[in-house]
């Protein structure tokens, strides 16, 4: 198998077919095998019945179908943990991401990389509510990560068969796998895409609140790719701080009542003090704790339940 092309999808029975038919069309001409892997991210429209359609007349089409949603997160974790082939496109249901450009995407690839990842130049989203919030994003991870990609968020990607079984993401973590494919030593590429529209269906993530999970989403990545491995680098240094400056407070303190004989009793640099050299310890004991955990059997946990498979 060349190409396994994993698709979330839910609530995207309009829009199945079409994508398989292109596919066809563009891995046709580029002589390539491929299998389509369609995860049904508990769809409460005919998504799975019309992918099991297709199964029964083109054996390379597949269906992860879970049993409820669990998420985009877990539904690629799922694909590409099933996926065959030697290579890896990662695509949206909708059509937005036009299959006429994995030819591009692989030449680019080829060149030298092991990810690569369709940059939208000129995305048909509304400014306000997608368009706008993703440049802030991308601006941000590009100073934070240290990788050059303008459009980390899209999910239309090609990757080496490594990368994508190098790869444990859950959450939001899928909006930031070329960060996770850097940090993990893959060299990392973006070629522009055309984007289109959504041809049939509803967008599914949409509203405010995709930002403030994003923005912790980006917590989490920054501090897994700084402190996996040494979390007592993090706490540790911010523990000794926090005691080092309460320290100063008591022997301020200290100066106080034994030199200038300065009553110090339920002075607020006092309670400060405490305060600081209580979270200090506290901060350097859960740094102790981080590297016991890192240093447990590294087990991968439960994240989806599929109900069908083809």
């Amino acid at each position: 198998m060349d190409f396994s092309v994993v698709v979330p999808a839910k609530d995207e029975e309009g829009n199945i077919v079409l994508l398989f038919q292109r596919l066809v069309k563009v891995f046709k001409g580029m002589r390539k095998s491929f299998e389509l892997i369609i995860v049904d991210d508990g769809s409460s429209d005919r998504t799975s019945s019309v992918t099991e359609s297709l199964h029964r007349k083109f054996r390379n089409v597949r269906l992860i179908s879970f049993a409820r949603n669990f998420g985009k997160a877990a539904a690629l974790s799922a694909g590409l943990q099933d996926a065959r082939g030697e290579f890896i496109v990662t695509m949206d249901a909708d059509l937005q991401d036009d299959p006429d450009e994995i030819p591009r995407l692989f030449a680019r690839l080829e060149s030298g990389f092991d990810l690569v990842v369709g940059w939208k130049f000129k995305r048909k989203d509304p400014f306000v509510s997608k368009r706008l919030p993703s440049l802030l994003f991308n601006g941000l991870i590009r100073w934070l990560h240290k990788v050059k990609i303008h459009d980390s968020d899209c999910n239309f990607r090609l990757m080496r068969r490594e990368v994508a079984k190098d790869l444990l993401f859950y959450g939001g973590l899928f909006r930031y796998i070329p960060s996770l494919a850097h940090w993990r030593g893959f060299k990392v590429a973006e070629v522009p895409v055309v984007h289109h529209k959504r041809f049939s269906g509803e967008a599914k993530f949409k509203g405010v609140g995709r930002l403030w999970k994003g923005a912790l989403d980006l917590l989490t990545v920054t501090f897994l790719m700084n402190y996996k491995s040494s979390p007592l680098y993090f706490f540790g240094s911010s523990g000794l701080l926090l005691f080092g400056l309460g320290g100063l407070a008591g022997v301020r303190l200290v100066y106080e009542k034994y030199f200038l004989g300065h009553l110090i009793a339920g002075r607020p640099l006092l309670m400060l003090a405490l305060l600081l050299l209580i979270l200090g310890a506290q901060f350097v004991f859960f740094g102790l704790l981080g590297e016991m955990l890192v240093h447990l059997s590294d087990r991968q946990a439960v994240l989806f339940r599929v109900r069908k498979k083809l």
